[in-house]
């Protein structure tokens, strides 16, 4: 429609005003398909809605900008646009509308979105309304243009509560939408609305807008910390901190700019809207909370919360985030009044420690569930893992039965990317017996399922090569599961692992890999014999680098993370060439079945016996000095060489090893080379092998082909070293419950650095350093007994961190070792040939 030229249209505005208005321009030009002529001085341009220029999805095909940041440079945007340069505007990532060019003479008719030239660029069928015009045709786009929308704006925000099981249950916080968590008073509704902000600010460093119309400001800090620290909030509440404390206080201090809280009683929906676009990159709204009974000292209660409720839907619609608002009621009357997107209602179970969450989404019902641990002493929740999913038909006449053991599904689960013909690589033999699983588990076939479990047991004792990959890593866990878990209804038999070699004794197993389980995570009760993993997260604490104990879990599929596998441990499995090395099956006194090593020697070493050596606490004794980098590891490429002051992973050529009388110094490292023979490695063996060229022992150092590192510290682990180290003296000699539950605290704690399965908790996410306190103490394993050889000792076996045999005179071992209890002492027994080796417990 035109209007003459001495009356402007009615949608045409000055770029100040059109500054103000911004974001309700944006959001007409995206829900109601409206055009806006925008001037500054001779300068003119149209915001249209995308579908007008499809090509301003294309990532990176035009300058963009964060609406918060456009709002300030608006008069200048609107500059470029008019020369012809369009400019994309954004929420997060997502683009919402373009400033496009327009000629002088399209003003008369500037309503009309075919004005601009990119009036035939669109996929709508129809043309735009003017805004505000009564009557105007509704807005109307094809699949096509919808497809293409949904598929250029990629994946979710990704904001999650930081609890694995709910965010699968809920599949994340959704831009655009208003979650409500609905809660009894005093039922922790607050608390999973501080966990979200928590994962969003604290791990996800994006900022988040807390309005608190309950709390203050004082109060979310104390929770925060508790919730960070495992401090107890109660005692928080008095004023009185531990040093610790004090230390994690000062480093959320360093992240005070992600989190902004707005508290008070006269806090409003409509203040909370008006404050929100003006954070920049505003990433999650949280409210806590609204009161289902009146108040009135606070507008966020009674009646008046339905009109608060719309109020934050549209502001969660405008702003393009998630907007998580907390209520204290879960009376369905109420909640329909309020009606949310997606309603989070959490509901008490038999154990007071637990509560269920019902996962429902507006006009379509309840889609998950999922089982939260109340931890209300320490402010936060813990996750328990999904709630059961129902069966389909579940109930009626002739559906199918639930079947199955939690880990025969766990392990159908794991194996669906390679059943499912979306990952390949296994066996056709072991595709078809896991098909078969997850066939008999959906069809309830107990018949069928019995039948199957021999042929899984087998698979499980021999599992096949899998790759370094989230899904190859994720099927050898639950394969390695249902191995130790045996078959149900039969006695389990320990399967040997491959390659697996003499591990440490049955009087001090510290090295051996612990199962992590639900609640490993939390620290120790005060009356622990040995608190390991508070004593780790003081230590890293500590540390004036300011560590970065938990890579995001967005970041983990890119970078180095992908890099690191358990292989870079370098521990060597070897036996000498000329001995004869076999596995047996062994019975215990006790009944339990395990596997023994039994070495046959050729008479050609002369007399002698075996001398088991084993190391004592190898890797908590290896924390004393790790090279490890405690911040970032940046991509450095190609070096000439090996920089002291970095640490970090390294790609480099595998070096030749001469000898037969050592294993290879990269221990399995070199087992699994890439196509060009390079293997990936640790600090702790580049600096080792520099120490073989110094020594003349290597012709020289390996090409450093890739790496990536930062700057390098040895003693982030010292405190804990030092603390274990006291402990040990103390707790040896006592023995019984408190040394075993020392040693279990220390494996766990060094475990958490690094936790497999992404629905185990851990305040740490750091495989490199995981790896680099491992392959530091293969090193030390292996150079002791290296010391050994250079002596004239004879080295039978190397295997682990811990375990080394000599063959040696009786009652005499290597005087290369300190036989004692302490850190980096041993422990020597001696065994005629022929016997079995007391070690090896599988």
């Amino acid at each position: 429609m035109s209007q003459g030229p001495e009356q402007p249209p009615e949608n045409a505005m000055n770029s100040t005003e059109a500054r103000k208005e911004l974001f309700a321009l944006v959001k007409a030009a995206e829900e109601d398909g409206v055009t806006t002529l925008i001037h500054k001085r001779d300068d003119r341009a149209l915001l249209t809605p995308l579908d007008r220029f499809p090509a301003a999805r294309q990532p990176g095909a035009f300058p963009s900008h964060v609406l918060s940041a456009a709002q300030k440079d608006f008069g200048e945007l609107i500059s470029r646009a008019a020369h012809g340069e369009p400019q994309v505007l954004r929420r997060s990532r997502t683009p919402v509308a373009v400033l496009l060019p327009v000629d002088t003479n399209s003003a008369s008719h500037s309503s009309d979105p075919a004005a601009g030239p990119a009036a035939s660029a669109g996929g709508a069928v129809n043309s735009q309304g003017t805004q505000g015009r009564a009557g105007a045709p509704r807005r109307l786009a094809t699949l096509g243009d919808t497809i293409g929308s949904v598929l250029s704006s990629g994946p979710a925000s990704g904001l999650t509560f930081g609890l694995p099981g709910l965010d699968a249950a809920t599949g994340g916080l959704q831009p655009g939408l208003l979650t409500l968590i609905a809660a009894p008073p005093a039922g922790g509704g607050s608390l999973l609305g501080l966990a979200a902000a928590r994962q969003t600010a604290l791990v996800g460093s994006q900022k988040v807008l807390y309005s608190a119309s309950g709390p203050n400001r004082a109060d979310i800090f104390r929770r925060i910390l508790a919730a960070e620290t495992g401090g107890d909030y109660p005692r928080l509440k008095q004023g009185r901190l531990t040093e610790h404390e004090q230390q994690v206080a000062e480093q959320l201090r360093q992240q005070a700019s992600v989190l902004l809280i707005d508290d008070g009683s006269d806090l409003t929906a409509e203040a909370i809207a008006e404050t929100a676009p003006h954070v920049e990159d505003l990433a999650l709204v949280v409210v806590d909370r609204l009161q289902a009974a009146h108040n009135a000292r606070l507008p966020l209660s009674g009646n008046r919360l339905p009109d608060a409720s719309q109020a934050l839907a549209t502001l969660a619609r405008t702003l393009h985030v998630p907007v998580l608002a907390v209520v204290d009621s879960t009376d369905p009357a109420l909640l329909s009044l309020l009606d949310a997107d997606i309603t989070l209602t959490l509901a008490p179970t038999d154990d007071p420690a637990k509560v269920q969450v019902t996962v429902a989404e507006r006009d379509f019902g309840a889609i998950g569930s999922a089982y939260l641990g109340l931890d209300l002493l320490h402010a936060r929740f813990l996750d328990a893992g999904p709630a059961p999913a129902p069966v389909a038909g579940a109930g009626r006449e002739g559906s199918a039965p639930s079947v199955g053991t939690a880990v025969e599904r766990q392990l159908a689960e794991a194996a669906l990317p390679y059943t499912s013909g979306a990952q390949q690589g296994l066996p056709a033999a072991v595709t078809h017996v896991l098909a078969a699983l997850r066939t008999a588990l959906a069809g309830g076939d107990q018949k069928a399922l019995d039948e199957l479990r021999p042929s899984l047991t087998q698979v499980a004792a021999a599992p096949p090569s899998l790759p370094e990959t989230a899904e190859g890593r994720g099927l050898a866990a639950a394969l390695h599961a249902y191995g130790s878990t045996g078959t149900p209804g039969q006695p389990v038999a320990a399967q040997p692992a491959a390659d697996s070699g003499a591990a440490v004794d049955d009087e001090d197993d510290t090295e051996r890999e612990q199962e992590l389980r639900p609640g490993d995570e939390e620290d120790e009760p005060d009356s622990a014999p040995f608190p390991a993993l508070k004593l780790l997260k003081d230590a890293v604490g500590r540390s004036k680098m300011h560590p970065i104990k938990v890579i995001r879990i967005e970041d983990r599929q890119s970078g180095p993370w992908p890099l690191i596998s358990e292989h870079m441990d370098g521990e060597p499995r070897w036996v000498h060439p000329d001995v004869t090395s076999s596995r047996v099956p062994y019975i215990r006194d006790n009944g339990k079945r395990v596997r023994r090593d039994m070495l046959d020697v050729p008479a050609s070493f002369g007399a002698g016996v075996l001398c088991l050596i084993d190391r004592n606490g190898s890797y908590p004794s290896s924390c004393s000095a790790v090279p490890l980098a405690p911040n970032k590891l940046l991509h450095t490429g190609p070096l000439a060489a090996f920089d002291k002051a970095s640490a970090g992973i390294y790609l480099i050529d595998v070096p030749a090893w001469p000898r037969i009388d050592m294993p290879h110094p990269l221990g399995r490292i070199i087992d699994r080379p890439d196509e060009q023979g390079r293997v990936w490695v640790t600090t702790p063996h580049i600096k080792q092998l520099e120490r073989l060229v110094r020594d003349g022992h290597l012709a020289a150092m390996p090409t450093i082909h890739d790496s990536w590192t930062g700057k390098a510290n040895e003693s982030l682990f010292k405190p804990f070293y030092a603390a274990a180290r006291q402990a040990r003296m103390e707790l040896v000699q006592a023995g019984g419950e408190p040394y075993k539950a020392y040693k279990t605290r220390l494996s766990i704690a060094l475990r958490l650095l690094w936790p497999k399965r992404e629905e185990q908790k851990s305040p740490f996410w750091r495989p490199d350093w995981r790896m680099s306190m491992v392959a530091e103490a293969s090193v030390r394993h292996w150079t002791t007994a290296f010391k050994a050889v250079q002596e004239g000792h004879t080295l039978i076996a190397l295997r682990n961190v811990d375990a080394a045999v000599f063959w040696t005179g009786p009652d005499t071992p290597p005087d290369t070792y300190r036989i004692g209890t302490g850190f980096g002492e041993v422990k020597a027994k001696f065994v005629r040939p022929g016997e079995f080796i007391p070690e090896g417990d599988d």
